[in-house]
């Protein structure tokens, strides 16, 4: 069996009260309304070769980030996290040092996507606290949307000692390859990849296919196929990761569902290649332990 790293993974307690974007009253989101935690994923990842994973933050609080690191603390499985700081505020600096204390605290994420402002990466983190995350060794995953690519582009120019990687493909829309929004995605995207520092997660993007694509694995690769050539040409294998984006996927599809839209795409590669995609890249990125 191939052996893996999910480079993108949730755990939630709602009763914590903190993720606000999780919402009941929201039909689309409400399946996701419950606890999703090591228990509930244990068996997806034995099934599928997944040896360790990425836990990455879904609320905007410090308080979620240290909730993340006890449960990572507690299971082996996660070989790191992906948490939370206000980037634009005056004790950035101090709490990425007080989170960079635990051997599995990776990276931060601020949730881009869903700030009012679209240019708030290129214009509000103090430098202080980007320097902090480059002397800390830490590492920057972008939450973006297609309208945030070229913010992002500043940003990185600014900061090219910065470890970065791009989640979800910045959420292109998949499907609609006629059009402009799609062809500006592919021009930003092949800038952003010009930038040595910068990965990619091939991660995400059954959620953001029609929904007729939605259970349906055949439909999803016929869907997925556009998005993922043109990574690879950019990115190249060594590059690219991947990941399952769980829970958040169960909304289109399920784990084996996932593995098997990836298996069609990246299966035609070298084994040496295919090896970079399902953990290598990964595992160097996140420089996650091994033993």
């Amino acid at each position: 069996m191939t052996t893996r790293i999910d480079s993108h993974q949730h755990f939630w307690r709602p009763a914590r009260g903190d993720y606000t974007w999780l919402r009941a009253d929201v039909p689309a989101l409400a399946p996701l309304v419950r606890d999703f935690l090591p228990a509930d994923l244990a068996p997806l990842l034995h099934a599928h070769g997944v040896e360790q994973t990425v836990l990455v933050q879904a609320a905007d609080s410090e308080a979620e980030t240290d909730f993340m690191l006890e449960l990572a603390a507690a299971h082996d499985v996660v070989g790191g996290v992906v948490g939370w700081v206000d980037l634009g505020s005056p004790d950035a600096m101090a709490s990425l040092e007080r989170m960079a204390r635990h051997p599995k605290f990776k990276g931060v994420r601020p949730m881009l996507q869903d700030l009012p402002d679209d240019d708030w990466i290129a214009r509000v983190p103090r430098p202080d606290a980007i320097q902090a995350l480059v002397r800390l060794g830490l590492r920057f995953d972008a939450l973006v949307k297609p309208r945030h690519l070229p913010s992002l582009m500043r940003f990185l120019k600014d900061w090219p000692q910065l470890p970065v990687v791009i989640d979800h493909a910045a959420k292109p829309p998949v499907g609609a390859y006629g059009g402009e929004a799609f062809a500006a995605w592919r021009k930003d995207m092949a800038g952003l990849a010009a930038l040595p520092q910068v990965c990619c997660k091939f991660s995400g993007l059954w959620g953001e296919a029609p929904p007729s694509t939605h259970g349906d694995a055949d439909a999803a690769v016929r869907a997925v196929r556009p998005v993922w050539e043109h990574l690879l040409e950019s990115f190249g294998a060594d590059r690219l990761m991947w990941g399952s984006d769980w829970p958040v996927l169960t909304l289109a599809g399920d784990y084996a569902g996932w593995i098997e839209v990836s298996e069609a795409c990246i299966g035609g590669l070298s084994a040496g290649e295919q090896s970079h995609i399902w953990r290598g890249t990964a595992q160097r990125f996140y420089a996650i332990s091994t033993d």
